[in-house]
């Protein structure tokens, strides 16, 4: 298989790129490194079989060279910090549907007719539904991200019935792991190494959150790739559990050796568009066989980890 990653420096995509060229396949990566990080493709630039194009999907004339060969597109690019969605509106439209849809146009010029899609929990909103499946009833979009990112799955599907692409979307819960770049867990770690002493957390620490360690997550999206054939296949990515922020927290100080005085902000969720209880359903892909191996705890820990041996990278993200 030839694939294009869209996001290919980014966290999930460098993980991904690596476990395709692992597994034989020839890769082509894009991104415009506008987040992501030379260093991650350090391992993929040692092979004959990856190939890197540095260019935006916003300019539509930069995607017809990156398609040249490819079979399936992995779409990872995107503006992914949901939290500062309010401050700049026009950016989750800009990088995560208008760069989706040139992205689709691109491809059925181009004649490459399957994408699979790293799409969100984040689309159901404050779900009254807990676990939430993929068929739950929509409820009002709390974060322009997640709009963003529905409008995106919208227009997946729709060439998909236009055009015949076989579509692959997957809405995740946050994930972990090796190459982790914002976040929580990150936010605390320079916190506690910063002023050991004393932490300040977003909410009042009780929101509660699933996540998903991202080797678990890309074991998840290749399982999926070879078993589902529906023309749209769509799949909730995440673990059996959840946890509270303030779990976390206690996880992060145990790591670190401290025990920080906690000052919280208040309320019930950390910024506008933070939903206060993310839990999906994710039985749908239970059904193929998938199961996370790694809990949320060693997922933290294995973050943790990846920080103390990259403090270099840490200070830039």
């Amino acid at each position: 298989m030839h694939a294009l990653v869209t996001g290919a420096a980014g966290f999930i995509g460098s993980n991904l790129v690596d476990r395709l060229l692992e597994a034989g396949h020839q890769v082509t990566g894009l991104d415009n490194f506008s987040t992501g990080f030379e260093e991650f493709l350090e391992r993929a630039r040692g092979s004959e079989r990856f190939r890197l194009i540095r260019a935006d999907l916003l300019d539509a004339a930069a995607l017809p060279p990156a398609l040249e060969g490819v079979e399936t597109v992995f779409h990872l690019a995107a503006n992914a910090d949901v939290r500062f969605g309010p401050l700049h509106p026009r950016k989750d439209l800009e990088q995560n549907t208008i760069a989706t849809a040139n992205l689709l146009e691109a491809m059925r010029v181009a004649g490459v007719r399957r994408i699979a899609f790293a799409s969100t929990g984040s689309v159901y909103g404050e779900a009254r539904l807990i676990p939430t499946p993929e068929d739950a009833p929509f409820p009002v979009q709390t974060s322009l991200y997640g709009a963003s990112k529905l409008a995106a799955e919208g227009f997946i599907e729709a060439y998909a019935e236009a055009f015949g692409f076989q579509a692959y979307i997957f809405r995740f819960v946050s994930i972990l792991g090796e190459r982790y770049r914002h976040g929580h867990v990150l936010d605390f770690y320079r916190q506690l190494r910063s002023h050991p002493d004393r932490l300040t957390v977003l909410g009042n620490g009780r929101q509660k959150k699933s996540y998903l360690y991202v080797q678990d997550c890309i074991d998840g999206i290749l399982l999926a790739m070879e078993q589902a054939s529906a023309r749209v296949n769509l799949f909730n990515l995440g673990t059996d559990e959840y946890c509270e922020v303030n779990d976390s927290v206690r996880w992060i100080s145990e790591y670190l050796d401290v025990q920080p005085e906690i000052t919280y902000t208040g309320g019930d969720r950390g910024w506008v568009g933070d939903n206060p209880f993310i839990y999906l359903d994710c039985s749908r892909m239970r059904a193929l066989g998938w199961r996370p191996r790694v809990t949320i705890r060693e997922g933290v820990r294995k973050t943790l980890e990846f920080f103390d041996r990259h403090p270099e990278l840490v200070i830039r993200f």
